[in-house]
């Protein structure tokens, strides 16, 4: 017998749809923070001013994507075992989606490391190479989620 409820269960089929309606919410988020760190970058290369409140912005939306991301992986390690019967990392989407976990993880606590150093002058003036890796870390991260849902149409039931 076929382990994978969502052939048999309507509820099981639309239960499957929630992982992947949360985690492009999720990316939507992530894509916004990105937005955000992105115009910080922007103005500390052009010379700018940063404003509180465009900190403020970018780690309010932050903190909820790491959030949201890693509740959409758990659902999403739910959902393959729990409805589908299958192997939680069995597919390239799986994969995809342990790498993205970990570059938002590690863009994260790289993020939370500069926000307890922004008294610093050197992490304000963006002569902290740890900026430049927050910046690329968070963009891989993103391109991965992108890559992952990708991967996770041809899962869908």
């Amino acid at each position: 017998m076929n382990p994978d409820l969502t052939g048999r269960d309507p509820l099981a089929f639309y239960l499957a749809h929630v992982h992947p309606l949360w985690m492009l919410g999720s990316l939507a988020l992530a894509f916004l923070t990105l937005r955000a760190g992105l115009a910080l970058r922007r103005a500390r290369r052009l010379g700018h001013a940063r404003s509180a409140a465009a900190y403020r912005r970018h780690l309010g939306l932050a903190k909820p994507t790491l959030v949201c991301v890693a509740v959409g992986f758990a659902a999403g390690i739910a959902s393959s075992v729990g409805l589908r019967g299958w192997d939680a990392f069995g597919t390239a989407h799986g994969v995809v989606a342990v790498a993205a976990l970990a570059a938002f993880l590690a863009t994260g606590a790289l993020g939370r490391r500069l926000e307890r150093q922004a008294a610093q002058s050197a992490a304000r003036s963006g002569r902290s190479r740890a900026v430049e890796w927050h910046a690329r870390l968070a963009a891989l991260a993103v391109l991965l989620a992108a890559a992952a849902i990708g991967t996770g149409f041809v899962l869908l039931p």
